[in-house]
């Protein structure tokens, strides 16, 4: 490894990242019976196993449907209100799902507006009809879809639109149809982009502990949190958490495997140009792409400000506290995360070996560790720390040092997200000619002379754009957030989760709508440099 000092905060930023993971292990290896694991295996592993992977596979075929299908229509095809429509698909990112689900669940449910306003128009009364159950598996894996589908859209939209018509045209002259041309020319080319979104959408869906708890659905990240909050047995919660960390990692690497394999290229590759649709056709594309902003966006949060009204609950007070708590919390990842990531990606540039590449990979692995996971391991390394200080201290009278503070809710942040401002200030990087390091060498700049005379000024857009995107990624973190916490600190994800998790979803609104808006910013900055691509 370098001497340099960039060198050894690479490594120390993989050491923090790896020890949440480690003392994960520690914890899942202590003793609690011969037969525990065989009891897990034998109870509620096989149906958090059989949950999890149908809700995964649900999510997968709708965000393919909507996200590729979207995708296409609007690289390939002129409709009206496309130019609107291209960046309005990104905006359910703003949305969490388990604020899609608490807004649907007020309205949708038996006690909702919906269903009472069906009673009171055919003199129904409850379990005379059937209505479509919101709290249900397929009710989660709608929701997730339609919170997670812009992943999916936005490298298919991208694909497509850099497709080389020269391919389609060979192909079309060899006597192949317009849909095999697809098949076979178009849709390979695509494929790689359209399976690295998948792939992110999986591991959200894995990840995901608010709208699958709030329904009742028995995934790993509920059960995790139910084994440990609920039986205080943290070994078996720890098995859980390492076995949801396997799958999370074989899925990356199964990713990457195939990314490397599914290369397609075209020489001179001439972008196929966009075809105008006329009459049914064109109406019909603005529909199929409108559907899901309404339902994944714009439906949403008329149903949250409607259920805010309804309740009253603009009067709570309450409100600015946990704003302000949210803020600090993020805030504090966002100082601590910006600055060792901008010196861990100046630190690739500087000296590209194996170590620095390899502490890169791994500072960069935390953002595919589920939050719940993160939340038991660092729970154990808070304890362990606690207990060492007592014991320094003289006995258990000395107090805590990490227990009850922000400290290990900001540390969980900073693992989860670092890669969000790592790869994003990397990518700036790369696009700074080497040229003008080696001239500020020549003229005698020191490695920070030179950080802070040529890259800063370069890098700042991308520097703010990257603060952003980590502040609001740590604002509607759920999982982690509600088992670090300190007691009596309340963030809005944890409040509007508390509300629901009481049936109180009037209440729930006014925190969620504050998320989605703040969650605008970043989907604001993405659709500018979207619309450029």
């Amino acid at each position: 490894m370098t001497r340099s000092p960039f060198g050894w905060l690479a490594g120390g930023i993989a050491a923090a990242v790896v020890a949440p993971l480690l003392a994960l292990l520690w914890v899942a290896l202590q003793p609690t019976g011969a037969d525990a694991l065989a009891h897990l295996l034998a109870t509620v592993l096989p149906r958090y196993t059989l949950t999890s992977l149908l809700l995964v596979a649900q999510v997968a075929v709708c965000v393919t449907l909507l996200g590729v299908g979207a995708g296409w229509l609007v690289a390939a095809y002129e409709f009206p209100g496309r130019r609107a429509l291209e960046v309005a698909l990104i905006l359910p990112l703003a949305m969490p799902a388990f604020v899609l689900a608490y807004a649907y669940t007020d309205f949708l449910d038996t006690s909702g507006p919906l269903q009472g306003w069906l009673r009171e128009a055919t003199g129904w009364a409850i379990g005379q009809y059937w209505f479509p159950p919101v709290r249900s598996l397929p009710g989660a894996a709608l929701f997730l879809s339609l919170a997670l589908y812009p992943y999916v859209y936005m490298l298919a939209r991208n694909a497509f639109a850099e497709r080389s018509a020269s391919l389609a045209e060979a192909a079309r002259s060899l006597g192949l149809p317009a849909p095999l041309v697809w098949w076979r020319v178009t849709w390979p080319v695509a494929r790689p982009a359209v399976v690295a979104g998948l792939t992110l959408v999986t591991m959200e869906t894995l990840a995901d502990f608010g709208t699958v708890n709030f329904f009742a659905v028995d995934t790993f990240s509920a059960g995790i949190f139910r084994a440990w909050q609920g039986l205080g047995d943290r070994a078996a919660a720890a098995r859980l958490a390492l076995v949801l960390l396997a799958a999370v990692l074989l899925l990356v690497w199964l990713e990457r495997r195939q990314r490397g394999r599914m290369a397609f290229h075209a020489r001179a590759a001439r972008p196929a140009r966009v075809r105008r649709l006329q009459g049914a056709s064109a109406w019909g594309a603005t529909l199929l792409c409108t559907l899901p902003v309404i339902a994944g966006f714009v439906l949403p949060v008329l149903l949250l400000l409607r259920a805010a009204g309804d309740h009253g609950a603009w009067l709570d007070a309450r409100l600015a506290q946990w704003a302000a708590n949210t803020a600090l919390l993020s805030g504090l990842a966002v100082v601590m995360i910006v600055p060792l990531a901008l010196g861990l990606a100046y630190a690739v540039r500087l000296a590209q070996t194996r170590w620095i590449s390899a502490f890169a990979t791994v500072a960069g692995a935390g953002y595919a560790v589920p939050g719940i996971v993160l939340g038991v391991g660092l729970l154990a390394v808070v304890g362990a720390v606690d207990r060492a200080y007592a014991w320094g201290a003289g006995g258990a009278g000395a107090g805590l040092l990490l227990g009850g503070t922000a400290v290990a809710v900001v540390y969980a942040y900073c693992v989860r997200f670092f890669a969000v401002a790592q790869h994003g200030l990397e990518a700036a990087l790369k696009r700074i000619s080497p040229s003008m390091d080696a001239s500020a060498r020549t003229l005698g700049a020191g490695q920070f002379e030179m950080l802070r005379r040529v890259h800063w000024p370069l890098l700042r857009p991308s520097i703010a754009t990257a603060a952003l995107l980590v502040f609001v990624d740590c604002l509607k973190e759920l999982p982690a957030t509600l088992v670090l916490r300190p007691f009596n600190v309340d963030t809005l994800a944890v409040v509007a989760y508390n509300f629901a998790a009481d049936e109180r979803l009037g209440e729930a609104a006014l925190p969620s709508l504050a998320i989605v808006l703040v969650g605008l910013l970043p989907v604001t900055v993405l659709a500018r440099s979207f619309r450029r691509v």
